[in-house]
């Protein structure tokens, strides 16, 4: 069988991601934070593209010193002083150290070797490092040290022990008697309850530490946990035949303490939301801004576009770097106009079908799926969800995600339909005014919102419960 070579023509249908596409796409699902980030990492590799506000202030200060340079000129003559003859030399440690950090900075001639303080930031003291602080004041020994290096290596971010006497001897070849007299001492150690080997433990630590001799207390933690956890305090005192008035004394005296002693020390750091769309009610109208104050204004190096355009005498490989550069640019700046228009446009339309949210508030809050959206401002509905990610809107009633507004629809008995979101609000509600001493179960919930033709059922209700972040009934009840 002979084998050949052919050549044939068939016409074919792709779609293919332009650059330009690709960047706006990238854009479209950044936060605000991510995208002025990503925009600084541009500025400093593509120098064509340059920042409006630093070119104006540049020109601003350079028209000032030649007002300055003019006003000397008319002004009359005088001597020229020493200072004034080194007015050119410049010091180039204290110009990198005024020009790269977050203020400006001032020196004077005679304080040259003053500390930058610019330079020091404040570390957070770990828990492992604030441990090994007071076991060194002890002044140990090596093998105490050594017991207590590992003690520490083994205490999880909550506090506790996670490893036996027993296991620590292993590794240490140390005799049971001395491992726990480290630990004994270790255990006195600020934070209170801090390398306990489970929540017990923590507790009765911390009691003996302020010096609390209260055998009601100390029965309560050893054998009813469980029951206190529940508060199912009338079990407790029945089981340690007391009444429980005096119960409740010790319960409420257990709740001050600190289960996890170790979580002060913990380095996760808060996350401040930064809204990306402002919406202000004035008179019957809901007027939006977009929150770009502190956003780079960009524009496009006109030195580097007119000698491009002008075909100077440039090195080929400079020329095709130098379009590729501008090219670049220019699809940036025009991927961040687009960015900011659609995400305009979505607002506009969320608050079109949202108009009773705005008006009234969550309880308001009406069923709406990406593809409303979609169809309103026609656009495709993967456009409007990476739109609505990362994104927060500042609103009348709060801060809010965009992918807040669109939620499930629940059907009511009458045929219309109420937004998820909205039974989660009326469940919050149900439960912040019920009685303490008889909270509503997830049952009684059901059947209180049926009287507003809101069918759920039980487990549904129990689901939205837990998403709210509300314990069940049996642990909200207050004595």
């Amino acid at each position: 069988m002979a084998f050949e070579l052919q050549q044939n023509l068939r016409l074919q249908q792709q779609l293919i991601m332009t650059p330009q596409l690709q960047m706006a796409i990238k854009l479209l699902q950044l936060s605000k934070l991510e995208l002025v980030e990503m925009i600084q990492m541009e500025l400093e590799n593509n120098p064509t593209l340059e920042d409006s506000r630093e070119t104006s202030s540049e020109q601003e200060t350079s028209s000032e010193k030649e007002n300055e340079t003019t006003d000397k000129e008319a002004g009359t003559t005088k001597e020229v002083s020493i200072d004034e003859k080194f007015e050119s030399y410049l010091d180039w440690h204290h110009y990198i150290d005024e020009y790269n950090s977050t203020g400006k900075i001032h020196f004077e001639g005679e304080k040259k070797d003053a500390l930058n303080f610019e330079a020091f930031t404040a570390n957070r003291t770990s828990l492992a490092d604030h441990l090994r602080w007071q076991l060194l004041m002890t002044q140990p020994t090596l093998e105490e040290e050594e017991i207590g290096s590992l003690i520490i290596g083994n205490t999880d971010k909550d506090g506790y022990l996670d490893i036996s006497v027993d296991e620590i001897g292993q590794i240490s070849n140390a005799k049971p008697e001395k491992i726990r007299q480290v630990l004994s001492l270790m255990q006195s150690f600020d934070p209170p309850g801090i390398c306990a080997s489970d929540l017990k433990e923590c507790l009765l630590i911390q009691t003996k530490q302020l010096g609390i001799e209260d055998a009601l207390i100390t029965d309560i933690i050893h054998h009813h946990l469980k029951d206190l956890e529940s508060k199912r305090y009338k079990n407790i005192a029945k089981a340690l035949k007391t009444d429980i008035d005096h119960v409740i004394l010790a319960v409420d005296f257990i709740k001050n303490l600190d289960p996890k002693p170790g979580d002060k020390f913990s380095d996760e750091e808060l996350r401040y939301i930064t809204p990306d769309v402002y919406v202000y009610k004035e008179g019957d109208e809901y007027l939006i801004f977009l929150d770009d104050d502190d956003m780079p204004k960009l524009h496009i190096n006109s030195y580097y576009k007119k000698a491009v355009q002008r075909g100077e005498k440039i090195a080929p490989d400079t020329k095709a770097y130098l379009k590729d550069r501008l090219r670049s640019a220019e699809w940036l700046i025009k991927s961040i106009q687009h960015r900011k228009k659609t995400i305009y446009n979505v607002m506009e339309s969320i608050i079109k079908f949202q108009r009773d949210f705005f008006d009234n508030g969550i309880a308001h809050l009406k069923p709406m799926v990406l593809r409303d959206v979609a169809d309103d401002i026609e656009m495709h509905e993967s456009t409007i969800s990476r739109v609505t990610t990362n994104k927060y809107a500042y609103t009348p009633h709060g801060i809010f995600e965009l992918k807040f507004f669109f939620n499930s629809s629940i059907n009511r008995s009458n045929g219309g339909t109420i937004a998820s979101a909205s039974v989660k609000e009326k469940i919050r509600k149900l439960i912040e005014n019920e009685t303490p001493k008889k909270p509503y179960s997830d049952k009684k919930i059901s059947k209180l919102l049926e009287e507003n033709d809101i069918y759920l059922a039980r487990r549904t209700v129990a689901k939205y419960r837990e998403m709210l972040g509300i314990l069940p009934s049996s642990k909200r009840k207050k004595f």
